[in-house]
């Protein structure tokens, strides 16, 4: 199929959906209960606003659905430029989505062990590991959309560059994180461009006509 303005802009519309989804139901458990260092505040955060926390869960799962549409809309708008490259593209994020959805069994655990504060905090912990094993795939995902973005023609290579560094940042901070090293910062911090760019040219551009 070659690549149209409706695909690219599909492709667009469900990659900015997974940044909503992504950021409530991957970043906001940490950021809004977790208290670093006080397992009886997090316990306290936890249990009073349970349906919050649940919810987070759902979007968590949603977003791994979304995942999976995203890839399969930009396999149909880059396969024409590589297929085999389009094909690991699209198996990365196969192999992410089931461990990530998988991961989110830790957080219904936390709350089935709200009156123990060692098993919360060991389930928060394992969901972390989980999310940094998950996130080795959405990093591996976005090289061979670099390398596709960059050779397509019809979108600047420049994002496509981004989309590399995007790709390394991710690998950087899961590998760090699993080797215990602090750094007091992420490198996907500053490297995550390329994904809002790519997200911005398909919905507002589409692809290039001429």
């Amino acid at each position: 199929m070659r690549p149209t303005k409706k695909i690219a802009r599909l492709a667009g519309f469900f990659y900015f959906l997974l940044i909503p989804f992504g950021v409530f139901g991957i970043l906001y458990i940490p950021m809004q209960f977790v208290a670093p260092g006080d397992m009886a505040a997090t316990i306290r955060n936890i249990t009073d606003d349970i349906f919050t926390f649940r919810l987070s869960i759902v979007c968590a799962l949603v977003t791994q659905i979304i995942q999976i549409f995203t890839v399969l809309a930009l396999y149909q708008l880059l396969n024409s430029v590589h297929k085999q490259a389009a094909q690991f593209m699209v198996i990365s994020i196969l192999v992410a989505v089931p461990i990530a959805m998988l991961n989110e069994v830790n957080h219904l655990a936390v709350l089935e062990s709200l009156g123990d504060a060692k098993q919360v905090s060991l389930f928060l912990n394992l969901h972390k590991y989980g999310v940094n094993i998950a996130q080795i795939f959405w990093g591996i995902w976005l090289f061979p959309m670099g390398y596709l973005v960059y050779k397509s023609g019809f979108i600047p290579k420049m994002i496509g560059v981004l989309l590399y560094i995007a790709c390394f940042g991710y690998l950087a901070d899961s590998f760090i994180y699993f080797l215990d090293i602090n750094l007091g910062f992420a490198f996907s911090e500053f490297t995550f461009f390329g994904e809002i760019a790519i997200v911005l040219w398909l919905l507002i551009k589409g692809i290039k006509t001429t």
